[in-house]
């Protein structure tokens, strides 16, 4: 199942080591790389990607929107902040997950019933998918190597979950 997934795009750029360095030489060419990189994590698991850039302080008049290999890129107009634009998606329902680090937007986004995932996880998602494409696999291939009929695990004990629901009850 495709995820609608909304990236904080400075946000993941300036808190990843390998694109920041970029980012210090030519914001252009980090951007183009870190596109490229969404590119191909996007052909691997098939998610609706749109990453939202600031404009603010020396964008365009208008928020500028364009698609870029099948990932939705979004320029904040001058004046407002991607944190907004984040936020306007959120409330109307455009994205189930948001990357970001900033506590502000990661706690709006939570509260309005999307899933926050930090930079830094994503991004190591992105380098695991890097990884895969290098070796030629698919997400299929992963799937197929999950999959086992061994069976794990006391069958009698409850799940984790209902046991600490059980303890809570218990202190309760």
């Amino acid at each position: 199942m495709a995820l609608k997934i909304i990236i904080d795009g400075y946000n993941l750029l300036m808190t990843s080591d390998r694109f920041r360095r970029d980012f210090i030489n030519s914001s252009e060419e980090a951007r183009e790389k870190f596109l490229k990189n969404l590119y191909e994590y996007k052909r691997l698991k098939g998610h609706d990607l749109t990453v939202i850039f600031d404009g603010w302080k020396g964008g365009y008049p208008t928020e500028k929107r364009e698609v870029v290999k099948g990932i939705k890129v979004i320029y904040s107009k001058i004046g407002e902040k991607a944190d907004e634009v984040i936020k306007r998606m959120v409330e109307n329902g455009e994205g189930s997950t948001v990357i970001t680090s900033d506590r502000e937007v990661a706690n709006f986004a939570s509260r309005h019933g999307a899933v926050v995932v930090s930079s830094g996880e994503f991004e190591e998602s992105l380098m695991l998918a890097e990884i895969s494409m290098l070796k030629g696999e698919t997400e299929e291939d992963d799937f197929e190597r999950d999959i086992t009929t061994k069976k794990k695990g006391n069958p009698r004990r409850l799940p984790k979950g209902e046991r600490k629901k059980m303890q809570r009850l218990k202190k309760l």
